[in-house]
């Protein structure tokens, strides 16, 4: 070797290394591992944003067609391509020529587990924003979305049409194992007449009434929401079995069910926001009902659960909290419920059972 070939030293901005097993690397190279998440999460937004799996769902093309197709700058985009190649995303041939992986094709609009839907809203521009303002959060309590938007979560959605359907998308992509979990791990079957509130889409209540053809179904969920409800209900030939209401759960909830299900709905509002929502469903059901939430249910002290990283977003986007069990049966019983028992399933959800008292 040369004398005058020198070791290059380590830009101050570069980053260590971090081996693939956590234990085999150092503390600060994962904490700095940790920060730099938000670096991939951006290049995934931007191929999301720019339907970059869309464009090579037909074959490969250069990155100067692609910049074409989407009114990016070339030199730019080819870096942004190059990079999500490093991802495993696409592929990088020869003349800077990109092509879909499977891992990339399921960024595609159809494809199935509505992962573009997600991105587009969990890393878009309306919650990253708010996560700007986390420390706000942090000192008052309150939403960051309400301090950067002016306004809650759902009342933005409501006033942005293409964002409250990708909204809708991204909790069938966010919750896609939870549906078939849930049906494994509890008996509908002993139902007649199964209400679910805040039902989204019908992700869940339809699962339930496949699996079981004596259970009838009612969907509830505000009016912009239950149009694509019942787009996915007469797809799926139930009809026949699931009657959809549009409506405010905070001012009604629709009588006529043995049982009520809340997936994914209280974890969404503070104390006193479901606090009103439970005693609109115990005024509904009476006092042979019986109440079945779907949530994450956080397990003590220092036991890993992606619930406790969500309960940040909770925090910061939504005003809610994820809860413990102890938090869920305090919740209960201050409206006039008994938590009966939790049962868990093989997603991250539980299902939290409880009856009128």
């Amino acid at each position: 070797m040369s004398s005058s070939v020198t070791t290059p030293t380590a830009s101050p901005l570069s980053v260590p290394p971090v081996a693939s097993s956590p234990g085999g690397s150092s503390a600060h190279a994962q904490i700095i591992q940790m920060a730099t998440a938000i670096w991939k999460s951006r290049a995934v937004y931007a191929a999301a944003r720019l339907g970059l799996a869309d464009l090579l769902s037909d074959g490969p093309r250069t990155a100067t067609e692609l910049a074409r197709a989407t009114g990016m700058h070339t030199p730019s985009l080819y870096r942004l391509l190059r990079t999500l190649a490093s991802l495993g995303l696409f592929t990088e041939g020869d003349t800077q020529r990109f092509a879909l992986t499977p891992l990339g094709a399921a960024l595609q609009t159809s494809a199935p587990g509505a992962a573009r839907a997600t991105v587009l809203t969990l890393a878009g521009e309306c919650q990253w924003q708010a996560w700007g303002a986390f420390p706000h959060s942090l000192e008052t309590g309150k939403t960051a979305m309400e301090k950067v938007w002016g306004m809650p979560l759902f009342a933005y959605l409501a006033q942005h049409p293409e964002e409250a359907s990708n909204f809708s998308e991204a909790m069938v992509g966010a919750h896609g194992d939870d549906p078939p979990a849930v049906v494994a791990a509890y008996d509908f079957a002993r139902f007649q007449a199964l209400v679910d509130v805040g039902g989204g889409t019908g992700n869940l209540l339809t699962t339930i009434l496949r699996a079981h053809a004596h259970v009838r179904g009612i969907l509830y969920d505000l009016p912009h929401v239950v149009l694509e409800a019942r787009t996915r209900i007469e797809a799926l030939e139930l009809a026949a079995r699931c009657e959809v209401h549009s409506g405010d759960f905070f001012a009604a909830v629709p009588a006529g069910g043995d049982a009520y299900l809340l997936s994914h709905i209280l974890h969404d509002w503070d104390e006193e926001q479901c606090l009103t929502i439970l005693r609109r469903c115990h005024q509904a059901m009476g006092q042979n009902g019986c109440l079945l939430i779907v949530e994450m249910v956080l397990p003590p002290r220092d036991a890993p659960h992606p619930g406790k990283l969500i309960d940040l977003l909770m925090l910061t986007v939504t005003g809610g909290v994820e809860r413990t069990a102890e938090e869920y049966a305090a919740l209960l019983e201050a409206a006039s419920f008994r938590l009966t028992r939790i049962v868990p399933t093989t997603s991250a959800v539980s299902i939290v059972e409880a009856v009128p008292v």
